[in-house]
């Protein structure tokens, strides 16, 4: 199923065999749904958060990521942002959102060094970067943005 994509290193353009069942999970879903939400869960360390893998390799659309709120509020704002992105709607780095949710939201542009640390099964799936990712930001309760 390659899609052409003569820069992508990704488990399905390089049509790499054998995968483990977390990243042919992944794969199958992206397939079915055009991406996947990963979502993990706050613990003792801290907040959860959740991303979207397979926006880049299917539609060229920056990869998506929250942290903080509930999980499945999570799952339904990274679910939303990318159907907007499939439909026509182009994110960027730096871009206010006002249609989101109850408060403004503003995309920021993740650094390359932070996705080891947070996005382990995009890496398994892309097998390297660069692959962009874009975090959604809200307000704190004083409506100051981080």
């Amino acid at each position: 199923m390659s899609t052409g994509h003569s820069a992508c290193h990704c488990v399905v353009c390089q049509d790499i065999d054998g995968l483990d069942p977390r990243t042919q999970s992944t794969v199958d879903t992206i397939h079915q749904h055009g991406w996947q939400v990963m979502m993990i869960p706050a613990d003792d360390l801290g907040p959860g958060w959740a991303y979207t893998i397979g926006l880049w390799h299917q539609h060229r659309i920056p990869e998506l990521a929250v942290f903080g709120l509930d999980i499945s509020r999570m799952q339904t704002l990274l679910n939303g942002l990318a159907r907007r992105a499939v439909e026509g709607q182009r994110w960027e780095a730096d871009q206010e959102l006002y249609d989101i949710a109850n408060v403004p939201v503003v995309l920021k542009g993740v650094d390359y060094r932070w996705y080891k640390a947070f996005f382990g099964t995009a890496i398994g799936y892309y097998r390297k970067p660069p692959f962009p990712f874009l975090q959604a930001i809200w307000p704190n309760r004083n409506g100051a943005f981080p």
